[in-house]
């Protein structure tokens, strides 16, 4: 896919915040964004991202792809998987209500359209099965192979945080127990601070004290390292991956990359996919959002 040849608009709307942008040339041209009301009903979201929309020109029947965080099933219909961040998001028409309201828009998972820009625009550029990671409050990502990313009726491929990981005991946002969320995201992190006699520490503040030597810092973080690890060694074993992208707060932190490969060069060599940081930055998601309605166009 050319990226200069990308043209439109995109709606990025996650759990605490939604972006919009002007995409002109493959390029971001314009960019608002703003909170998200985690308690607003589907059609309240639509309003607040029909106000950011119209303050970058848009005009309905322009090329819009939208990403949102959480499931969307090949019926349209959007599902957070964390309900605690979008209370009313439960199952609701998404794709009618865009359609009705906007025109034709391309919908998906946005670590999902993230991994379609990085794929095609980023880290995977030379690679034909693509995983992107992204490693933040929570564990997510996408697939892409040939250039297609791997979706589901249900909307739940890609979901790889849910994956059981053998360092894992505790129960994930997923419902599931010993995830590689349980044990690398971000809560995860921050719990295991708290276990660790160090209550009221978010996971920025345990990587700072990594980073200053601190022992049980350290052990909370090469833990969350390993796990990605094992993660990236089971999807190659799955997909035969030939490239897996980082990306999110943790994933692109400093060292952390090191310290996955490190783990990752403990698998026999067959399994040791190459590893590199995500480079589209926030953009990601917005970006593949595009190239997603355009895609469908080709389809």
């Amino acid at each position: 896919m050319n990226r200069a040849a990308l043209g439109g608009f995109a709606v990025d709307l996650g759990g605490t915040k939604t972006a919009a942008a002007r995409i002109e040339n493959g390029q971001i041209a314009a960019r608002r964004q703003a909170a998200t009301d985690g308690a607003a009903g589907l059609d309240a979201m639509l309003d607040h991202v029909a106000d950011l929309l119209a303050g970058l020109g848009y005009s309905p029947g322009a090329p819009l792809g939208v990403a949102v965080t959480g499931r969307i099933g090949s019926d349209g219909r959007w599902q957070a998987v964390n309900q605690g961040t979008l209370s009313a998001i439960d199952g609701v028409p998404l794709k009618v209500a865009l359609d009705t309201r906007f025109g034709n828009a391309a919908v998906g998972n946005d670590a999902a359209l993230a991994a379609v820009a990085e794929a095609h625009f980023g880290a995977g550029r030379a690679s034909r099965c693509f995983a992107y990671l992204t490693v933040s409050t929570g564990v997510g990502g996408g697939l892409v192979l040939d250039g297609r990313p791997v979706l589901s009726p249900n909307g739940l491929a890609g979901h790889v945080g849910f994956v059981t990981s053998p360092l894992g005991s505790a129960r994930c946002g997923s419902g599931r127990l010993g995830t590689v969320e349980s044990v690398a995201g971000g809560r995860a992190i921050a719990k295991a601070a708290a276990d660790a006699g160090h209550p009221d520490t978010d996971a920025r503040t345990v990587f700072s004290e990594a980073l200053a030597g601190a022992e049980w810092a350290e052990r909370i973080v090469d833990r969350s390292a390993a796990a990605i690890a094992t993660l990236c060694a089971d999807l190659t074993a799955i997909l035969g991956l030939d490239r897996v992208a980082l990306g999110g707060s943790i994933g692109l932190a400093p060292g952390y990359l090191d310290r996955v490969e490190r783990h990752l060069a403990q698998e026999p060599a067959l399994f040791r996919v190459p590893l590199g940081p995500a480079e589209l930055g926030q953009d990601s998601a917005l970006l593949g959002a595009l190239a997603l309605h355009h895609m469908k166009g080709t389809t």
